[in-house]
């Protein structure tokens, strides 16, 4: 069957899910989005509202479907997952949602579904390996969001501590979306100068900024038990990239083939999103420091995904 070129299926409507529908219809021109989840009629729900909108945005037929939707769909987007709860890590749910995640995308698959797969759920390196593994699709068809909303959170702790704005700092997380993230200082640059140009970081500095992005997640779980609106914005953002082509930077779980030295799985890594999922992954240059934790990562994903 023809791809619609301008379909998306979301498979998980919950806060993640929502979010990312509202989000997509009001930053892209998406002619269907189709919604399922177990919830039925949380999903009816969620797309009569969603109605209401398309009036003030554009002209998408938003309908509730099933897996079979996917066979002519651009993207599937998979939010489904248990979610993280307080004091939990997102290696902890592997398990439980790989589960899961094996319900969703064999049947997706034997729709006869041709596009890219887009994985937010968590934890989501793993997940989006495991997706890859699963489907048989092409490794620059399946995209995780990895490290970008690590990376969002980033901007927003620089910009606060420089006092600057957040379009003014081009930086990254890399790494694994988790607790062996890290950031790409040596590359880090504000008003395209270099950072260590307008500032002297001591270690204990860059290791603060590092937490502070690790444990912001976890801040917001304990104070409102979810983080959505973040993630949501990265996944529409990706999404877009592809729909419309626009050959973004963004940093994502993207397969590795000796980026870093690391091979046959996703991490966190800045790529070229385009029609064609990943067109490029980027190495971007590490210190010898930087290199080493982004082999840390490495090696604990890879230690869970051979207990898979």
């Amino acid at each position: 069957m023809k791809i619609n070129q301008r379909k998306v299926l979301l498979v998980g409507d919950g806060a993640v899910g929502s979010s990312f529908a509202f989000s997509l219809l009001q930053n892209c021109q998406v002619d269907e989005l189709v919604i399922t989840d177990l919830k039925k009629d949380h999903v009816n729900g969620d797309v009569a509202d969603l109605e209401d909108i398309i009036p003030l945005e554009s002209n998408t037929k938003i309908s509730a479907g099933e897996y079979s939707d996917a066979q002519d769909a651009a993207i599937v987007v998979i939010t489904a997952g248990v979610p993280r709860k307080p004091g939990e890590s997102r290696l902890d749910l592997v398990q439980k949602n790989y589960q899961i995640l094996k319900s969703i995308v064999e049947p997706i698959v034997a729709s006869g579904f041709q596009g890219c797969f887009v994985v937010s759920s968590n934890p989501v390196d793993i997940l989006t390996t495991l997706t890859q593994k699963l489907s048989g699709f092409p490794k620059n068809k399946v995209i995780g969001t990895g490290t970008s909303l690590d990376t969002a959170r980033l901007k927003v702790a620089l910009a606060q501590k420089l006092n600057v704005a957040v379009n003014d700092i081009n930086s990254y997380v890399l790494g694994e979306h988790g607790d062996s993230s890290f950031v790409n200082f040596e590359e880090t640059t504000v008003l395209g100068r270099p950072l260590a140009e307008l500032i002297t970081l001591a270690e204990t500095d860059k290791e603060e900024l590092e937490q502070q992005v690790r444990s912001k997640g976890g801040y917001i779980i304990q104070n409102k038990g979810a983080t959505f609106y973040g993630v949501a914005r990265c996944l529409a953002q990706i999404c877009q990239a592809i729909l419309d082509n626009q050959n973004l930077v963004v940093p994502i779980s993207a397969p590795l083939n000796g980026e870093y030295g690391l091979y046959d799985m996703y991490l966190g890594s800045p790529a070229i999103i385009n029609n064609e999922g990943i067109a490029q992954v980027i190495a971007t240059p590490l210190s010898q420091d930087e290199l080493k934790k982004m082999k840390i990562s490495a090696t604990q994903l890879a230690a869970i995904l051979e207990q898979i």
